[in-house]
């Protein structure tokens, strides 16, 4: 692998599901060949010794700019050009195209010979804006190669490209630790510590925010009970619709039912899917298709855990899901509470379902042969 830049804004302590993905790839880079130019997390007493802590840890260098958000401006261009040619690198990769893929032809100059940018959710949406569109398509001229999540991120961003940019674009996911997501990550001792035991229990693991569709879970709930009257929803994670959400399920007749973890660290993550026998999240296309599910890797770490799974309609979400095999798409209220009675009714149906969706995370998810797609691509 040639030596690589990292640029970007989304790394670790930042929480979030791009920066997991990033670390992830990184850590299965060679760690000699690597440099990562990242934003501050928080500039608080606090967060820079959070940041110096976690930075300290990591195999290769990272370089953190004061700021807490890198934007493609000349200072930056400027910093990004030097620590290029400080550190040796021939390669860059923007761990979101958009915006610092604009800085691409100032790299390429400086002498990088090969330019990847990875497009997420975000990206999608602007594609759907003139002013943004025409300065995705400059990225997509400035790059060897823009990287997509799934079928519906790859046709919205494929539009807004010139043709050839577009047949450049290569499929580069997220992956699934199958070693940390498994079967037996510990989901017994969760029920028993939360008074779960023996219940059935549909699990979403998200951060909270009005896409994830925690809100549709807990207005089917309901008529879930009616069917299945011991059933419980377990909401596990923390965000900004935390209030709304508890006080909805508070006026629900089944708030006795619903019960919400608040953030959990992520070691206690796979041992939170595990305390499910589904796993649900219906999220949905938001702001006119502004704020859309990317993909959902969360749907693939719970088919790890051997769980069935529920998935939104949501942009790439569906891309997670194999409909019908692994569990199944949902797109509304009445169909969430429907198809997750079935399954907590349906203990040999959750078990097939469970058992290939966790065959097909080791077929196609796993982190290593996603790792050996981005060595090659830069």
């Amino acid at each position: 692998m040639r030596k690589t830049l990292i640029v970007t804004n989304d790394f670790p302590p930042r929480p979030g599901g791009i920066q997991a993905f990033l670390h992830n790839m990184a850590l299965r880079l060679d760690p000699d060949r690597l440099v990562v130019y990242a934003s501050t997390w928080k500039r608080s007493a606090e967060g820079r010794a959070a940041t110096a802590a976690f930075d300290a840890e990591q195999p290769f260098t990272v370089v953190r700019d004061p700021m807490t958000m890198l934007l493609p401006t000349p200072r930056v261009r400027r910093r990004a050009v030097g620590l290029l040619r400080e550190h040796g690198c021939e390669a860059v990769w923007f761990g979101a195209a958009a915006p610092l893929g604009l800085m691409a032809p100032a790299l390429r100059a400086a002498g990088a010979r090969r330019l990847v940018a990875t497009t997420h959710g975000h990206e999608a949406a602007w594609a759907q804006l003139p002013g943004s569109r025409q300065l995705l398509r400059r990225i997509g001229e400035g790059t060897d190669t823009l990287t997509y999540l799934g079928e519906y991120t790859r046709s919205r961003i494929a539009a807004a490209l010139r043709p050839a940019a577009a047949d450049r674009m290569v499929q580069l996911p997220p992956g699934v630790d199958e070693k940390t997501f498994h079967p037996d990550s510990g989901g017994a001792a969760v029920r028993e510590r939360l008074g779960l035991s023996g219940r059935p229990v549909a699990v979403c693991v998200s951060r909270l925010v009005p896409r994830k569709g925690q809100d549709t879970l807990i207005d089917a709930m309901p008529a879930i009970l009616s069917a299945v009257p011991d059933a419980v929803l377990l909401i596990v994670g923390g965000g900004p619709y935390e209030k709304s959400l508890r006080e909805r399920a508070a006026r629900s007749s089944a708030a006795a039912s619903v019960r919400f973890t608040g953030a959990v660290p992520w070691a206690e993550l796979p041992a939170h899917f595990g305390a499910g026998d589904v796993f649900a999240m219906p999220c949905r296309t938001r702001r006119g298709g502004l704020d859309v599910e990317g993909l959902g890797i969360v749907y693939l770490e719970a088919s790890a855990t051997g769980l069935p799974v529920g998935a939104g309609d949501s942009g790439g979400a569906p891309d997670a899901v194999l409909d019908g095999e692994t569990g199944w798409v949902v797109h509304d209220t009445e169909e969430t509470a429907a198809r997750i009675v079935r399954l907590l009714a349906d203990p040999d149906l959750r078990r097939r379902m469970g058992e290939r969706g966790r065959d097909w995370v080791e077929e196609r998810w796993r982190w290593d042969l996603l790792a050996q797609r981005l060595r090659e691509l830069l």
